[in-house]
C-alpha cells in the first residue's frame, strides 16, 4: 500500500497534506507516530471516569493532529466531539463519542495495514 492508498483508506486529504509538508518521507514520519499517540487512550479514560474536561482536552489533541496530516473524517467527529464539550458534557457529545472511537479505529487500522507493506 502507498501512502496516497493509505490517506484513501482512512478518509484523509492526501492533496491537502502534501500541499503543506515538504516531503512524502516527512508525511510517513509523523503518520506512522500516531499510532504511539496515548491521546486517545487519554479520550476513553477520562470518558469512563466522567472527567469531561479531560475528555475535552484529549478530543481537541485528537482533532489538532487530524488537522495537522490532513486525516479529513476522523478530524471531523473529533472537531463535532470538541465542540459539544466545549462546555462540558452534552446530549450531542455522547452520541458524537462512539463515531470518534470508530473513526479512530479506522484511521489506526489504515495506517497499521500500511506500516506492515513497508
Amino acid at each position: 500500500m502507498t501512502l496516497q492508498e493509505c490517506y484513501t483508506q482512512l478518509e484523509g486529504d492526501y492533496q491537502d497534506v502534501t500541499s503543506r509538508l515538504p516531503s512524502e518521507k516527512f508525511i510517513q514520519k509523523f503518520v506512522l507516530k500516531f499510532l504511539d499517540d496515548k491521546t486517545i487512550g487519554l479520550l476513553k479514560d477520562s470518558w469512563a471516569a466522567e472527567d469531561y474536561g479531560e475528555a475535552f482536552r484529549a478530543a481537541h489533541t485528537i482533532k489538532g493532529m487530524c488537522q495537522n496530516l490532513s486525516f479529513t473524517r476522523l478530524g471531523s467527529s473529533s472537531s463535532q466531539l470538541t465542540e459539544a464539550l466545549r462546555g462540558g458534557v452534552t446530549p450531542e457529545a455522547q452520541e458524537l463519542y462512539p463515531q470518534v472511537l470508530e473513526d479512530y479505529e479506522k484511521t489506526a487500522a489504515a495506517i497499521s495495514a500500511y506500516k506492515e507493506g513497508l
